[in-house]
C-alpha cells in the first residue's frame, strides 16, 4: 500500500527543549534532504541520526541547527520511511521547519494519521491503534499500564483466539451441511457446538467482568464533591489533590462555580469536581452556580457528600441523601477537631450501606481511610493491570456485549433444536463482532472517525 509524504509537528505547542517535526511517506527521505545541510541523508544507514541544519530552499539561508533521525521501511512505526527533525523548540522555528517540508514535497498530517497508517499497514490493529491514545490520555500508572498491555496486542490475541476457535467450528458446521448423511458428523457437531459456544461465552465474559474497572482506568471516575455552604468541600478537593487549587473561607458560598481538578486515587484517575453549595440564595451569581452544582450531580460516577459535624443536621442535608439515591455515595462528616453538633445516628439511617468516613481537613485526618473506601468502592480494594486483560474502550465493551449476546442465541438454538444452519448465523455474527475490535471487519467511515479523535502528529 502506497501514500503519500505527510508531516506534523508531534510534539506539543509552545516553548521547551526540543519540538519534533515528523515526515512519513516513500518521499519523506527525498523530502528532508532537499532541506537539510549536512550528510546526504538518502545515502546514511536506517536508524542513524545526523547533525545539520535546515536551510530556505529559496534564500539559501540557515534557518535551524537540527539533529534528523532517519529510519527506513519496513521498520517503523508506519512500516513506511519516516524521518523526524530534532529542532530547538521554539514556535517560530519548528513552524518555520514544518513550511519547508511542506514546500518541498510533504503535505500536513491529518490528526492520527500516523497511527491509522501503522494500522492500514498492518504493523498493529485497530484496538492497538486505539491503545495508543489512550496512552496519551493515561492520568494513572494503572491507566498507563492497561494502555501498554493493550498496545502490546495482549486483547488482540485473545480476540483472535476466539475468532479462531469460531472459524474452526464454522468450518465443522459447513461439512455437516455438505455431508448431511452421516448421523455421527451431526452428533459431534452438536457436541462441538456447545462446548466450544459455553468456552468462548465465558471468556467474554471475563472481559466484561474487566469493562467497569477498564472503562474507569480509561475515563476515569466524573466525582462531585457536594454538601451544603462550608462544610469544607474545597478543602477536600485540595487535600486530595494536595495542592490548594480551591479558595477555603468561613464564608458560605465562597465557591460559585464547578472547579475540576484530575487526581490519583490510589491508582483510580478520578474527575474531582467542587460544586458551589447547593442552597436557597437569592444571590444571582451564586444561584447559577448552585444549578449547575445541581447539573454536575446528575452526571457523576461517584459522589462525596460532606456533612459538617459542628452543625446541626439540616432539611437542606436530608434533601440531598434523597437526591443521590440510586448513587455511588461516600458520606463523609467533616470537621470532627470541632465540638460534635450532628446526628451521627440519623446520618447513619439516611447512609443505609453507603461508606461513612469522618475526617477533619484541617488536620489531615481520615483522608487514607476516604481513598481506601473510594478504591474498595470500585475495585474491591486492588488494581491488578497486569495480570487481567482489562477492557476499557466503550466500541469494545458494546461490541463485546452484543457478541456475548449472539453466543447465547447460538447455545439457546443448539439446545432448542433450532436447525445448524439458521444456529451458523448467530455463530458467523460473533465472530464478525470480535472481528470489529480489531479491525478485521470494520467501516472505512468508523476507521476515520477514530483516528479524527487523535492529536496532529500522532
Amino acid at each position: 500500500m502506497h501514500f503519500d509524504t505527510i508531516a506534523a509537528i508531534s510534539t506539543p505547542m509552545g516553548e521547551g527543549a526540543i519540538a519534533i517535526v515528523r515526515l512519513s511517506g516513500e518521499g519523506s527521505i527525498s523530502v528532508a534532504t532537499k532541506i537539510f545541510k549536512g550528510k546526504h541523508l538518502t545515502e546514511v544507514p536506517s536508524h542513524t541520526i545526523h547533525y545539520g541544519h535546515i536551510l530556505d530552499t529559496k534564500s539559501g539561508l540557515i534557518v535551524e541547527e537540527v539533529m534528523v533521525s532517519v529510519m527506513r521501511a519496513p521498520r517503523t512505526f508506519t512500516k513506511e520511511d519516516v524521518v523526524e527533525i530534532n529542532c530547538h523548540g521554539g514556535l517560530v522555528t519548528v513552524n518555520k521547519v514544518l513550511h519547508l517540508a511542506l514546500e518541498n514535497g510533504a503535505r500536513l498530517a491529518e490528526p492520527g494519521e500516523f497511527t491509522k497508517r501503522a494500522f492500514l499497514n498492518g504493523r498493529i490493529d485497530l484496538s492497538q491503534a486505539e491503545a495508543v491514545m489512550d496512552l496519551i490520555r493515561a492520568k494513572t500508572d494503572k491507566a498507563m499500564n492497561v494502555a501498554l498491555g493493550q498496545m502490546e496486542g495482549r486483547l488482540s490475541k485473545l480476540i483472535q483466539q476466539l475468532r479462531q476457535e469460531l472459524l474452526e467450528t464454522l468450518a465443522h458446521i459447513e461439512v455437516n451441511i455438505d455431508y448431511p448423511e452421516y448421523d455421527d458428523v451431526e452428533e459431534m457437531t452438536h457436541s462441538m457446538l456447545i462446548e466450544k459456544s459455553l468456552s468462548v461465552r465465558l471468556e467474554i465474559e471475563r472481559l466484561l467482568m474487566t469493562s467497569q474497572q477498564g472503562k474507569i482506568l480509561r475515563e476515569g471516575l466524573s466525582t462531585a464533591i457536594i454538601g451544603r455552604p462550608n462544610v469544607g468541600k474545597s478543602s477536600l478537593l485540595n487535600s486530595l489533590v494536595h495542592e490548594n487549587k480551591a479558595i477555603v473561607t468561613d464564608i458560605p458560598g465562597t465557591t460559585r462555580d464547578v472547579i475540576e481538578e484530575y487526581v490519583n486515587v490510589r491508582g483510580v484517575p478520578l474527575r474531582l469536581l467542587d460544586t458551589a453549595g447547593i442552597r436557597e440564595t437569592e444571590d444571582i451569581v451564586e444561584k447559577i452556580g448552585v444549578e449547575r452544582s445541581r447539573q454536575v450531580l446528575k452526571e457523576a460516577d461517584l459522589v462525596l457528600l460532606v456533612l459538617n459535624n459542628n452543625d446541626i443536621l439540616s432539611p437542606e442535608d436530608e434533601l440531598l441523601f434523597k437526591a443521590v439515591e440510586g448513587m455511588d455515595v461516600i458520606v463523609i462528616i467533616n470537621k470532627m477537631d470541632l465540638p460534635q453538633r450532628i446526628n451521627v445516628d440519623r446520618i447513619k439511617e439516611l447512609a443505609a450501606t453507603h461508606p461513612l468516613i469522618s475526617t477533619s481537613l484541617v488536620e489531615d485526618l481520615g483522608v487514607d481511610q476516604l481513598e481506601e473506601a473510594i478504591s474498595s468502592l470500585f475495585f474491591s480494594g486492588s488494581i491488578d493491570s497486569h495480570d487481567l486483560t482489562y477492557v476499557s474502550n466503550s466500541r469494545h465493551i458494546a461490541l463485546l456485549s452484543q457478541a456475548n449476546k449472539t453466543i447465547q442465541d447460538v447455545i439457546h438454538g443448539i439446545e432448542s433444536g433450532i436447525p445448524i444452519d439458521l444456529v451458523q448465523i448467530d455463530l458467523t455474527r460473533t465472530w464478525e463482532l470480535l472481528g470489529e475490535i480489531v479491525g478485521d471487519s470494520v467501516h472505512e467511515s468508523l476507521i476515520d472517525q477514530l483516528f479524527s479523535q487523535f492529536c496532529l502528529g500522532k
